[in-house]
Parts: C-alpha cells; structure tokens; sequence
C-alpha cells in the first residue's frame, strides 16, 4: 500500500471512530463516513466493500498491534523486566489500552461497544489459548482448554469494563497484579507443560 492509500485508509478509520463516538453504528450509513473523512464514494468503496468490512478491518487494526506485541516478549515497554511473563502480558496490554492509541477507550466505551469488545475478547482467547494453555482437554477435569480461554479472556473484557467505569481508579501495574492474582491458579493448572 502506497503512501496515499495509507493517509486514505487512516482518514476513514480517524472519520468511523469520530461517528461512532457519538453515535450507534446501526445508525451510520456509508455516505455518513464519505462526508466525515471528506472522501469521495468511489474512494471509500476501494478500500472497503461494506460498513462491515470498515468495521472488520478497524477492529483487526486496533487490536492486532496490542496481542502482537504483547505475545512477542522483546517488545514490551520494558514491562518484563519487574513483572512475572505471564502477568506482564496482562499489564503490556493494559498498558496499550490507558495509552489510548486510536481512542480505543473511547471505543470500549461508546454505545456500539459490544461489537469492539466481541473482536477485543476473541483475540485475547487466541493469546490465552496459545501462550498460556495447552490444545487439549486438561486430564485431571475434563475442562477444554477453549473454555477455560473463553472464561480467562471474558473475565479481563469485564475488568477493563469495570476499569473504565471506575473512572481508571487503579494503576494498570495494581489491575495486572489483582487480576493475574485471580487467574493464577486456572492458568498454571492448564498452562502447556
């Protein structure tokens, strides 16, 4: 992608996050987005075929840096270096959320929420599944390990949740410390051996 096609891409994505901060996206239509990043239809239409592809695209953006990063332990705001692995993955992405790039707050918080924090969970259980557990059923219970993901990566959309509703309260080192302090346990008994 060339260098205008990238300013380009920025302008919609900069224009979807401006409408969705004051508004449903059920509610905003395509020609909504055109006239916010002041484009023209047939360039929108060559980026993205749909509101939906927008969408898809805008989530893959925001949160593919964030468990990239957080799952390449060079890369990680010096964060490691006072901090066990597995919490300090917790407080990297902690770190990209209170960092706000791309007002992603904003966007875990807005009325459209639920769409940004589907594709924020499902990415966190890929992170979970691959670095902290194994593929398979754990022997002693029985429990599938996609599970147990699931149960992990919900748990930290809801304490993010909570995290913004208490007006960020607590520090992200403090959240990282409580909620790795409660998962512990159902990590390391499914963690790969």
């Amino acid at each position: 992608m060339d260098k205008r096609q990238v300013k380009t891409r920025k302008a919609i994505f900069d224009a979807f996050v401006r409408l969705l901060e004051h508004k449903n996206y059920n509610a905003i239509i395509v020609q909504d987005i055109i006239d916010e990043a002041l484009i023209g239809r047939s360039t929108f239409y060559a980026h993205f075929e749909t509101k939906e592809d927008l969408l898809e695209a805008l989530c893959q953006e925001l949160f593919s840096h964030i468990i990239d990063t957080a799952s390449d332990f060079s890369h990680a705001h010096g964060l490691y270096k006072n901090s066990h692995i597995k919490e300090a993955i917790f407080l990297h992405i902690l770190q990209h959320l209170e960092d706000n790039d791309n007002n992603i707050l904003g966007l875990l918080s807005c009325e459209s929420n639920e769409l940004f924090l589907r594709h924020f969970k499902n990415s966190l259980k890929e992170l979970i599944q691959s670095h902290f557990l194994n593929n398979q059923t754990c022997p002693h219970n029985n429990i599938p390990h996609d599970f147990i993901s699931n149960h992990i990566a919900g748990s930290f959309v809801e304490m993010v949740l909570w995290w913004l509703e208490t007006g960020r309260e607590y520090s992200i080192e403090d959240m990282s410390r409580y909620f790795y302090h409660i998962t512990e346990p159902l990590i390391l008994e499914h963690q790969h051996e």
